[in-house]
């Protein structure tokens, strides 16, 4: 019998297509809100790096605010895919699918709550 490797993943594996195609979305929005936070922390600014306080007064624009809690979130959710793709390719039974799949939730749940709460404590001290 011959070995096919199927372009993506079967409809089977616990969301499969769906999070392929996430996956590749958040790939594409990545590569634009990567280069966004590049142009804006590395290129525009003296030196290529921001002090502490150009990063407090950066992160009290409410539209720059908004555009790291975005790039968190692509970020984040482009990673967890990515993890559960490696795990998928290692052939889990579907137990241990089930609990790779609720473990990587959790964990990119709490990284969005870290990172909210940084941005936001940054926010509220560059109020100050």
């Amino acid at each position: 019998m011959e070995n096919q490797i199927p372009s993506q993943p079967e409809s089977g594996t616990a969301g499969g297509g769906f999070l392929w195609l996430l996956q590749v979305v958040s790939g594409a929005l990545l590569i634009l809100v990567l280069g966004l936070h590049m142009v804006a922390h590395h290129f525009v600014v003296e030196g290529g790096l921001r002090t502490y306080t150009d990063v407090l007064a950066y992160i009290s624009d409410p539209l720059i605010f908004v555009t790291e809690i975005i790039f968190l979130l692509v970020v984040t959710i482009h990673a967890m895919l990515g993890l559960r793709a490696i795990i998928i390719d290692l052939e889990p039974g579907k137990g241990l699918l089930q609990v790779t799949n609720i473990g990587l939730s959790v964990l990119g749940v709490l990284i969005l709550a870290y990172g909210i709460w940084l941005a936001l404590t940054l926010q509220s001290l560059a109020r100050n």
